[in-house]
């Protein structure tokens, strides 16, 4: 991952790079660019490619009917969490949050509560292991479910704060209490981006 220092007078790490608050961040044009906020510094997501955008654009046309009424389904939408004691703004490739969970008078800004669900798709290069820790780090926070995309393998794994994580292939249902309506495979979405 690269890190990019946007100021320089904010303080330093025990390894000389420097840090900025997330103030200086949410105040930096870089907080609408491509970037998350991790451990004061930025970190430059990778730019998605077909099978990526692909995969990502089916999920939101499927979520933003599944949820119509009850919440808002958003690609690339930054939440303001809180990771090992410091300010944290990841980026998922989607976000669900609830009408009763986003604060009402929220205007064009990164979301200020953890939502009930974000899904990461894994780019080529990125590895599960990198995706187990970073879920881990969303439940911390307050996120009640997580989905991690592996295009390669073409599987969805689930991630719960109260169990173990569950691992959909194939023709297999995805189902959750949190979600009463909630029923398609993982195969399904495959599919349809012609993956």
């Amino acid at each position: 991952m690269t890190f990019t220092v946007v100021k320089e007078d904010v303080g330093e790490t025990s390894d000389g790079v420097q840090k900025m608050t997330l103030a200086e961040f949410l105040a930096s044009p870089e907080s609408d660019r491509n970037y998350e906020f991790v451990d004061g510094q930025l970190v430059e997501k990778m730019s998605p490619k077909r099978f990526h955008a692909s995969l990502q654009a089916e999920l939101l046309i499927f979520l933003r009917t599944l949820f119509e009424g009850k919440g808002f389904v958003y690609p690339e939408w930054g939440i303001v969490l809180t990771r090992n004691g410091q300010d944290w703004c990841p980026v998922p490739d989607l976000t669900y949050i609830s009408l009763g969970r986003l604060p009402s008078g929220v205007g064009n800004e990164m979301c200020p509560v953890a939502p009930e669900l974000v899904i990461e798709i894994m780019s080529e290069g990125q590895t599960f292991k990198e995706f187990v820790a970073k879920a881990g780090d969303y439940l911390k926070a307050g996120v009640l479910r997580v989905w991690v995309i592996d295009v390669m393998y073409r599987t969805l794994t689930v991630f719960y704060a109260d169990r173990a994580p569950e691992t959909y292939r194939g023709d297999r249902l995805i189902t959750d209490e949190l979600f009463p309506d909630l029923s398609v495979s993982s195969e399904q979405f495959f599919v349809k981006a012609g993956i």
